[in-house]
């Protein structure tokens, strides 16, 4: 029991190391956003003419569509380095200060989880984003006094899963705002036949479909889905002439029962929260504090993680008098063998 934290923490590691490594390096490798990847090529093209650094760029969406990723791809378009940090990381004007005084010219400066910035940290970065200065307050009392310094020419790169929480002030101060959306079908398994390829597994059409669909249509949970089927097909499968291993229907359906997903890619949190509703709460409309509590779980998780993906399945509608579960979510249940529970 007492080696259980290390091995989770050297498992995280190495899922981000493999994450990592099945991250796109070029534009032509990176699958889907077709319009924001256009737009981009464009705003970054003509920075790049006129020799100034790009205008400040704001990705939202849900997490594991490729948002950091395209921070990285913008870095390398414009062939400066990049920096990143995190809005909790930032906790101090200090430390804020430390990170724009040590960005060179042309450089980026990545921050996720930008809606969790401290409203005292934005105070100092918007002069930073418009007029590239940096104001600091030194002293005390009434011997204080502000101290400016001019700041590289550098662009702030920031995404979010929750564009609704940034300040006014904060988002009209970026340049372009990219909005990401849940991957197509035909765009997952593309991602899918690439990664198996870096990941030396032989994956089957029909494999690669149904763990597609089964993968929310976010890239991050689809490279999960397939590196778990490869650990199965690892064990329990066989091997292609060329030695790989081979990802076949049955492996990757297995893989899904194995993880308690569907066909859909629903996981036992998300039938929990819409039989939660379905049940105590008769099918809604229900507050989402009120449902929290029931769920033990906490607001932001609902509607970060759980919520988007149900919305767009047309399971789970947001009313103004609560949540509510649509017929879709109760055909679904039902084919899942969920039918006494909802008489």
């Amino acid at each position: 029991m007492a080696t259980t934290p290390q091995k989770t923490k050297e498992t995280k590691k190495e899922d981000a190391s493999i994450d990592s490594t099945l991250r796109p390096e070029a534009w032509e490798e990176y699958v889907g956003q077709e319009k924001i990847k256009d737009n981009l090529r464009v705003l970054l093209e003509a920075a790049k003419k006129r020799g100034e650094a790009a205008d400040h760029l704001l990705f939202s969406g849900p997490a594991g569509l490729g948002k950091t990723t395209l921070a990285y791809l913008v870095a390398r378009e414009l062939g400066g380095m990049i920096k990143t940090t995190s809005g909790p990381a930032l906790e101090k004007v200090g430390d804020l200060a430390a990170v724009l005084t040590n960005l060179g010219p042309g450089e980026i400066l990545f921050i996720d989880e930008a809606h969790r910035i401290n409203p005292m940290i934005e105070e100092v970065l918007y002069p930073a984003m418009e007029a590239r200065k940096l104001h600091l307050v030194v002293g005390k009392g009434p011997s204080a006094r502000t101290l400016t310094l001019d700041l590289q020419p550098f662009t702030l790169i920031a995404a979010t899963t929750r564009e609704n929480l940034l300040s006014n002030p904060l988002r009209s101060r970026f340049g372009a705002t990219f909005r990401l959306g849940y991957y197509e079908i035909g765009d997952i398994t593309k991602i899918l036949e690439r990664s198996a390829r870096i990941l030396g597994a032989e994956a089957s059409a029909e494999a690669v479909e149904i763990l597609a669909r089964a993968s929310r249509g976010t890239p991050r949970v689809a490279n999960r889905l397939l590196r778990r089927a490869r650990d199965f097909a690892e064990v329990h499968g066989g091997k292609s002439a060329a030695g790989t291993n081979i990802i076949d229907g049955p492996a990757a359906r297995r893989t899904l029962e194995m993880l308690e997903i569907d066909e859909l890619g629903l996981e036992p949190q998300d039938r929990r929260l819409l039989m939660t509703i379905i049940e105590k709460f008769k099918g809604g409309p229900v507050g989402v504090n009120t449902l929290a509590a029931a769920l033990s779980e906490e607001r932001g998780v609902i509607e970060d993680i759980y919520e988007p993906y149900l919305m767009t399945l047309g399971f789970l509608q947001r009313s103004p008098s609560g949540r509510i579960v649509l017929p879709p979510a109760y055909r679904h249940l039902k084919i899942q063998g969920h039918e006494e529970e909802l008489l």
